[in-house]
């Protein structure tokens, strides 16, 4: 007998057939890991062009528009895209909100990471360190959505650090031991210590210029 609380008929729990459990249900029926990573690195480009030509450097961000900007890029791929997860997810060893919460999380997430710190357009550079760490942080520790969360808090602070008049920012230098750091400062986030995401932060924008 199936609790009520079982997740097997989501499709955002289930994944492609033929694909050995390496590639999540989609609307397209791709089976290859590599084939869907190109497809969803090409759709991220084109999704983040378009939210260049649609943000505006007075702009405060809102659920609602991290909501569109995934749905936009990963729209034509996954039935979910947009909304919010149902199931709970790990990586690591480490685990993200609970689904249930996320809605609520985010709710406050706009209501003071975002309200705070969109526009981002701070005098002080230190400012903008401070709200591209603090609000990338916080988007990746809810992790709302069942994929992409990574990349969509890197959104968020490419349009963040454009409404600051940075270049876009060049995030290629996070690999190796700069990716175990990163996912620390990640998690030193929980404590709400973002020294270490600033300094990611601070390499990054430094690696952009």
């Amino acid at each position: 007998m199936k609790s009520r609380y079982d997740t097997d008929h989501l499709t955002e729990a289930q994944f492609e057939p033929g694909s050995r459990g390496r590639v999540l249900k989609n609307l397209l029926g791709i089976r290859s890991k590599r084939a869907m990573d190109e497809l969803e690195a090409t759709k991220l480009a084109d999704a983040t062009d378009w939210a260049i030509r649609h943000v505006t450097a007075d702009q405060r961000f809102t659920v609602a528009d991290i909501c569109q900007w995934h749905r936009q890029w990963l729209g034509e791929v996954y039935l979910w895209a947009g909304e919010y997860r149902q199931v709970n997810i790990s990586k690591g060893g480490f685990v993200f909100a609970m689904a249930a919460q996320v809605p609520r999380l985010m709710l406050e997430f706009e209501r003071k990471e975002l309200a705070r710190f969109t526009p981002c357009a701070f005098d002080n550079p230190e400012d903008v360190l401070e709200a591209l760490a603090v609000t990338h942080c916080e988007l990746v520790l809810i992790h709302p959505f069942r994929e992409g969360n990574g990349r969509l808090s890197r959104l968020l602070s490419q349009l963040m650090a454009l409404q600051a008049g940075l270049p876009l920012l060049n995030f290629s230098s996070i690999k190796g031991k700069q990716r175990e750091a990163y996912f620390a400062a990640v998690r030193t986030g929980m404590g709400r210590n973002y020294a270490s995401m600033i300094e990611i932060f601070r390499k990054v924008v430094q690696a952009s210029s």
